[in-house]
């Protein structure tokens, strides 16, 4: 059959309907209605409550075309929830409540939500449970949604905790603690658990230690949330590096550290198969000649995989940096400035085309365009006033 043989009324017909139930479905799926108008975002703003500023999580709406801020609001009132996680279907929310003590030990706390999908209201679902370390700084949920996996910055410990399907959680199931300490005279005199998270796969859960300059890396079973250690279960970093967060590519097979104590950022080709790591590339989060005291916080990955982002608290920037699509190498291409001060943690948007950034010190979030063809950002100029925010995550 000819190639340029005209369709018939009832093909024609057939392929516009699925052209159009493609393209409805896509922009849903970006945060934009089909009649043309703009369905907002929901942005949900961990905070500090120690501080009196803040009673907990708030959220405010961000519209996806110009990324302007809507009204923020208190979504749910909680103690020092300084890390958020949503679960991969969207329908809860957990918190770690960043504390030193809890129900009489030397524990933080974890949080779980159920989410409001037509408010974003958020609904505290069954008893708040030990975090099994003091200062819980990460959460994450593994791709199941069975499991929370906490780390706990004092102490040095990981902790995984079983998820029901009403939304409550259970006591921790599996607790780790890590040994050993680093050359840095006063963050590294013990461990400090930082960031923990699953593999695409979810067959192995890796994390952080800042204190040990390690990453440690386990076998998971996410039917019962134990964790056993892989073939080889550390990566030692270079001494006083201080690992703080990690980020996958999208095709799973490079994974970033960027590193809190020497401003570093580094490629490590990953094994899904073992759960190895074989360290590819290390560069600095700032450009040339930048001299103050600088402590990066927080990473992410562009959904195209082509570019790498981590924020830069000293400098007060986000450094932009550019993946090599030969051989998958990195490059700083770009050092933006956050408006503000002390830029904790940072989100891309659902859909890739704007960056949030969280000013802890300054109390504030401020609006970034992100170029589709560069990665690179602008400023939009839009900022929201918040009470002392520390983690951004969409709803």
């Amino acid at each position: 059959m000819s190639l340029d043989r005209p369709l018939s009324r009832r093909a024609f017909l057939s392929a516009s309907a699925l052209a159009v139930l493609m393209s409805s479905r896509r922009l849903r799926a970006l945060g934009l209605a089909t009649d043309g108008i703009h369905t907002p975002w929901t942005l949900y703003i961990g905070t500090y409550t120690k501080t009196g500023k803040s009673k907990g999580i708030h959220r405010v709406t961000v519209d996806p075309g110009t990324l302007a801020f809507g009204d923020m609001t208190l979504a749910a009132e909680t103690a020092d929830p300084s890390f958020l996680a949503l679960l991969p279907d969207g329908k809860g929310l957990v918190a770690v409540n960043e504390l030193t003590e809890f129900g009489g030990q030397a524990s933080g706390s974890v949080t779980s939500f159920r989410r409001d999908p037509a408010t974003g209201a958020l609904h505290v679902t069954g008893t708040v449970r030990a975090s099994r370390g003091a200062a819980p700084c990460y959460v994450s949920i593994d791709r199941s949604g069975r499991q929370v996996l906490v780390a706990n910055y004092v102490g040095g410990t990981v902790a995984v905790l079983p998820r029901r399907a009403d939304g409550t959680l259970g006591d921790a199931s599996t607790v780790i603690a890590d040994s050993g300490k680093g050359p840095h005279a006063v963050r590294q005199t013990a461990p400090h658990a930082h960031c923990i998270l699953p593999d695409p796969g979810n067959r192995f859960i890796l994390h952080t230690d800042l204190g040990t300059d390690r990453i440690y890396v386990s076998r998971f079973d996410a039917g019962t949330g134990a964790l056993v250690p892989a073939a080889v279960p550390e990566v030692a970093l270079h001494a006083g590096a201080g690992p703080r967060h990690l980020a996958f590519s999208p095709d799973g097979r490079t994974l970033y550290c960027v590193n809190e104590l020497d401003s570093t950022l580094v490629a490590f080709a990953y094994d899904g198969k073992t759960g190895g790591l074989t360290e590819r590339q290390r560069l600095s989060t700032r450009p040339a000649g930048a001299t103050v005291e600088n402590f990066p916080a927080d990473l992410q990955v562009h959904p195209t995989g082509r570019t790498v982002y981590a924020s830069n608290r000293g400098d007060d920037t986000i450094a932009v940096f550019q993946v090599n699509r030969k051989d998958g190498s990195l490059s700083l291409i770009q050092s933006v400035s956050t408006q503000g001060n002390g830029p904790r943690s940072f989100t891309l948007t659902p859909d890739g085309s704007g960056l949030l950034v969280a000013n802890q010190r300054s109390d504030s979030i401020f609006a970034l365009r992100v170029d589709a063809a560069t990665g690179m950002l602008t400023a939009t100029g839009h900022m929201l006033e918040a009470p002392v925010p520390v983690c951004l995550r969409f709803g």
